[in-house]
């Protein structure tokens, strides 16, 4: 995969700045404090906080990002090919800044409250997250918490490098960091111009061995979120229904497949195994995506598995690897 230094770069800028930076802040008088609305409530920091701890995927690529190491985050749980639980761009940041690995979390049966206690921090970000009441109230006996703004899961990049660096009283370099990524991705899908509208639906977890059913997530899911960013679109059938749910994800019946006829490109988890099960099974190899072969399969072990859920490290990492197999996939959907 291609290593890109853009955003590195980037970030590094925002570094060398940072002591010359005014914090973001509510308060009129400059004092620091920090007033953060989520989901699960409001979370107030007196001032920016020093010590950073992350939960749940991928929170810790905004302080890294910009210069900063957390004192914790979580192991990687998806796409890691060498099982040490740090994905290959953040070990490349990490390198970048000197630095050891933060403690990490083993999230395997949830969060491990203990672990994130014994880091000491002053705040944990959570802003991508599937926080439950109760997570937010247990972690709030810790530090400060920011949750997700609205869904569990729903937290597009964007909203993810906002809220986790005001936080961080990074307000100003998470926007600088915004507009770098947004860059770079609109530079990307240019040079990819036959994906442009197409529609695509990401269908999740097929188990090959029963297709009776099959799961897809909706529109309020990153992934499909950021097919927008990269110039396709959310099939009618998909943002139908979504609207009477508030769920990233949902299941319909085989039986239920012709309903998906206008999805053009399909995006899923899986190898070789899903796209033969998925073309000789009689209803759902009528849908055009599989009758022409239009199927991206991003294998679940590898860093380029994860290239669907972007995040603020990953994207220069895999984006155009990633959206190389979108335009293959479209070129088959002519």
């Amino acid at each position: 995969m291609p290593r890109v230094s853009s955003t590195a770069a980037a970030a590094a800028t925002l570094v060398l700045a940072l002591s010359a930076c005014s914090t973001e802040t509510d308060s009129e008088e400059g004092g620091g404090e920090i007033t953060i609305e989520h989901a699960l409530g409001t979370t107030t920091l007196d001032s920016p906080p020093e010590r950073v701890a992350t939960v749940n995927w991928a929170n810790h690529e905004v302080p890294l990002a910009l210069g900063v190491v957390p004192v914790g985050m979580a192991a990687a749980d998806f796409g890691d090919d060498d099982g040490d639980g740090v994905l290959p761009w953040v070990d490349e940041r990490l390198e970048e800044l000197d630095a050891d690995t933060p403690v990490l979390f083993d999230e395997t049966d949830g969060i491990d409250f203990e672990a994130v206690a014994d880091t000491q921090p002053d705040v944990i970000l959570a802003a991508y997250s599937g926080l439950t009441e109760e997570d937010h109230d247990t972690l709030s006996e810790i530090a400060p918490v920011v949750a997700y703004p609205e869904t569990p899961w729903g937290t597009t990049w964007r909203e993810m490098i906002e809220l986790n660096s005001e936080a961080m009283g990074m307000a100003e370099e998470g926007q600088e960091l915004v507009a770098e990524l947004e860059g770079e991705i609109a530079d990307t899908a240019e040079a990819h111009p036959q994906i442009g509208d197409r529609a695509t639906m990401f269908l999740t977890h097929v188990d090959t061995t029963d297709l009776s059913e099959v799961s897809f997530y909706t529109a309020h899911d990153t992934r499909a979120r950021f097919f927008e960013d990269l110039g396709m679109r959310t099939p009618d059938s998909i943002a139908a229904a979504t609207e009477d749910t508030d769920q990233f994800a949902l299941t319909r019946t085989a039986e239920q497949a012709d309903a998906f006829d206008d999805v053009e490109i399909i995006v899923t988890y899986g190898g070789d195994e899903l796209v033969d099960a998925l073309e000789g099974d009689p209803l759902l190899s009528q849908m055009p995506a599989v009758e022409n072969g239009a199927v991206v399969n991003l294998p679940g072990d590898s860093p380029i598995g994860t290239a669907a859920n972007p995040t603020p490290l990953s994207i220069p990492w895999v984006l155009d690897e990633y959206l190389s197999l979108l335009a293959e996939a479209a070129d088959a959907s002519q």
